[in-house]
């Protein structure tokens, strides 16, 4: 009878570990995801920005500097790795825009140019889908690291090597979209 008892208090436990490994893997592989999601709306961002800079040029050719600093700015945000990283790579992408677009305000055949008005209006949707990627990304590393520090879960996480993950977030004057209005 305690062997019954015993075998019956070990399947529990071995079932308890697998379920909480299981859901552990899950938020894991959530955060990947999220994290793709990011990566995707980041990298459309990226795209965009070449022909805005473009038609720019076309139009202000001799604000040199502030073209180079987009240009650097995406080739570092394009190359960044890691949550950290990625996100100071994208406020510096942010304030350059913000430049761009300061410089572009004294050029009122922008104003009307479709082309500019069409890369204006692509970037700012994107800019909403980066903030909404972002969101779901860190609603999961929030409920991921909140499983992996607390108890029982605890116990595994650390057992199995779970690490916390790192929110993705920006600094400072940088928050939020990148101000297009003309």
């Amino acid at each position: 009878m305690v062997r019954w008892i015993l075998l019956g208090l070990v399947v529990v436990l071995v079932v308890a570990a697998v379920v909480l490994y299981n859901r552990l893997v899950e938020l894991r592989n959530r955060i990947e995801s999220a994290w793709a999601h990011i990566d995707v709306q980041l990298r459309r961002r990226y795209d965009l920005i070449p022909n805005l800079i473009e038609t720019v040029k076309g139009h202000a050719g001799h604000e040199r500097d502030v073209l180079e600093q987009v240009t650097r700015a995406r080739a570092a945000a394009a190359s960044a790795g890691g949550v950290a990283e990625q996100a100071r790579a994208d406020d510096q992408l942010s304030s350059a825009l913000t430049s761009l677009f300061a410089v572009s305000e004294a050029y009122p055949e922008l104003g009307v140019d479709q082309g500019f008005l069409q890369l204006r209006e692509d970037l700012s949707a994107t800019e909403g889908r980066v903030a909404y990627a972002g969101q779901f990304y860190n609603d999961t590393v929030l409920r991921y690291n909140t499983r992996i520090q607390s108890f029982p879960s605890l116990v595994f996480a650390r057992a199995l090597q779970f690490r916390p993950r790192e929110y993705f977030e920006a600094n400072g004057a940088v928050r939020g979209p990148v101000p297009v209005d003309f």
